[in-house]
């Protein structure tokens, strides 16, 4: 089944997104397409791929996001394919608040195992669909920002857009 390939210019940088049916199977802050395709499950894995300007509301939540708004990026459909805590850490996820990022400890307890801190950051790693994934709202223990796939420069501009957008609400 082939899957809709589209980069977006950012402040951030080109953000790259692939997806199919309207849902997300990958994004990032890429221009290279490659970069993405490993992240996604084998099952779902596209076997070609359409370039295309324009994705609908995809699009639309990227640039709402951009434009202050972090709200619709969390009512994009997203597919990704795990074993079920990871899964369900994913979804966990997307009920954080903008401009709220937890602690890998308090994102471990929200998932239902407050002694599943390593899982909890090894579901941040394996998010194939950051931003509407926000990965980027779990911080460390000590309020340092931790890792992120796409880079710490990245991390710190998009909870700081969350941060302003929330002070302007």
């Amino acid at each position: 089944m082939n899957a809709q390939l589209l980069t977006m210019t950012t402040p951030d940088g080109p953000f790259t997104i692939i997806a199919r049916d309207g849902v997300v199977l990958a994004s990032g802050w890429t221009a290279d397409s490659g970069e993405l395709t490993g992240q996604i499950h084998p099952e779902l894995q596209p076997v070609a791929y359409d370039s295309v300007d324009d994705l609908g509301p995809i699009s639309s939540a990227v640039e709402a996001f951009y434009a202050g708004d972090p709200v619709p990026a969390m009512s994009v459909p997203v597919l990704q394919k795990s074993g079920p805590f990871r899964a369900h850490a994913w979804d966990v996820l997307r009920t954080v608040s903008p401009g709220a990022p937890v602690t890998y400890t308090e994102y471990a307890v929200l998932s239902g195992n407050a002694k599943a801190v390593r899982a909890a950051a090894s579901a941040c790693a394996f998010n194939a669909a950051a931003l509407f994934v926000p990965c980027h709202r779990v911080v460390r223990t000590d309020g340092t920002l931790g890792g992120f796939r796409w880079g710490l420069r990245i991390k710190e501009s998009l909870l700081a857009r969350e941060k302003e957008a929330l002070t302007r609400t």
